[in-house]
């Protein structure tokens, strides 16, 4: 998903596959099926809509929960979209879409517990929606009027980072601070804590990520690591990222790793919930891989049509996360039509709330930049700004 990605080779060994594509080295590697997600891939609910099983793995909330669920990936969705065509007509500088996620982010989001903290990357709109984060404080920050206006402490929930795998090593820091104030494995529900950190399958080869691995694991850090591999490091396939599935990359630094079907909203919600209960219990960090695909670009500034093959968005698209949802409430009667159209009026109304309060966002002042650098400004910022605000006032027309 994010922006780190390997295109090198070493002289002399084979050239990866082509976009779309694996060799034959990498079918033995993987086996057939592993190119779909593989057997081990958790999957609770299929791309038909139908309830299945796993022998380690349970959703045991029922239809109210499974209904609020495709509210939020509608809803989500729509703040996407919206998000989408704003960027569009000049509103937002640039957008980092989620068409394609919904299920992997609520899924993950609806399994965190008040005290849970989140480090999430730049793409996480539905993991914030569901952290209580205004939507419309996400579209400040890619309009440029403010870099990131909510307070983490308010819904730990973090602010976006744009440094590609930064907030891996932040999530850990953090998780071995939870740990030192005796906030792990106390048997309270309300008090033991467990922190998630979001990335992509592009970040993976980052080497932050990395050491964030080995810091978890050497001092048993009670963090998720949640990889949201959709396939795509931008431009370059998940096939030049790893020569193994990326949940396995987990045992190599002595901690546990699943991969869970992202496009299944009730899968991603149990093996997150597994993982982070465990990470309150203090038994330490799980990398979580959630498998799904980026239907739309990396961000609006990219074109998917030139690296990537039409066949495999249609492909995807009969895995959408929302159809397969909808499919189960339609087959067991669980929502009628009344529901749906209630539901798309709410997202119609939050469409044009989001409209209208992008556009009525003010610009910021240009001296407020210096408010927010310390809690007490410094002599040399201080002189700094004096120095901005003279430059500002030699404009004619400045009052």
């Amino acid at each position: 998903m994010e922006g780190a990605h390997v295109t090198t080779q070493p002289t002399g060994e084979t050239p990866p596959p082509e976009s779309g594509q694996f060799g034959p080295d990498l079918v033995e590697v993987f086996g057939p099926s592993q190119l779909d997600g593989g057997p081990e891939l958790v999957q609770l609910l299929t791309p038909e809509g139908e309830r299945v099983e796993h022998p380690e793995f349970s959703f045991d909330l029922g239809d109210d929960a499974i209904l609020g669920f495709y509210r939020d990936m509608v809803l989500t969705r729509r703040i996407d979209t919206e998000a989408t065509a704003l960027q569009r007509h000049g509103e937002l500088g640039i957008w980092a879409q989620l068409l394609g996620q919904e299920a992997a982010q609520i899924g993950a989001g609806r399994a965190l517990r008040p005290q849970d903290h989140v480090f999430p990357t730049y793409r996480e709109h539905g993991v914030a929606w569901c952290k209580g984060v205004d939507p419309l404080d996400l579209l400040g920050l890619f309009r440029g009027v403010d870099q990131g206006s909510w307070d983490p402490a308010d819904n730990n929930f973090g602010l976006y980072t744009i440094v590609i795998g930064a907030q891996t090593l932040h999530a850990t820091g953090y998780a071995m601070g939870v740990q030192r104030d005796g906030m792990v494995g106390t048997g309270d529900p309300d008090r033991d804590t467990a922190v998630i950190a979001h990335f992509g399958d592009g970040a993976s080869s980052q080497g932050d990520v990395n050491e964030s691995f080995i810091f978890a694991a050497s001092y048993n850090a009670p963090v998720v690591f949640f990889c949201q591999n959709n396939q795509w490091a931008i431009s370059e396939p998940i096939e030049r990222q790893t020569r193994i599935p990326l949940y396995q990359r987990a045992l190599g630094f002595g901690f546990p790793g699943v991969r869970v079907d992202g496009n299944d909203v009730l899968a991603t919600y149990a093996v997150t919930q597994a993982a982070l209960q465990r990470a309150r219990d203090g038994q330490g960090p799980t990398l979580v891989e959630a498998y799904t695909y980026r239907m739309g670009a990396h961000t609006t500034t990219d074109d998917p049509t030139r690296y990537r093959l039409s066949d495999d968005l249609e492909r995807w698209k009969l895995k959408d996360p929302i159809a397969r949802v909808e499919a189960y409430l339609r087959r067991n009667g669980v929502a009628d039509d009344d529901f749906f159209a209630g539901l798309q009026q709410e997202a119609d109304d939050l469409g044009h709330r989001l409209r209208e309060g992008c556009k009525a966002l003010p610009d910021p002042k240009p001296l407020s930049i210096f408010d927010h650098v310390y809690t007490e400004i410094t002599e040399e910022l201080e002189q700094q700004r004096d120095g901005f605000a003279a430059y500002l006032e030699s404009f004619e027309g400045a009052h």
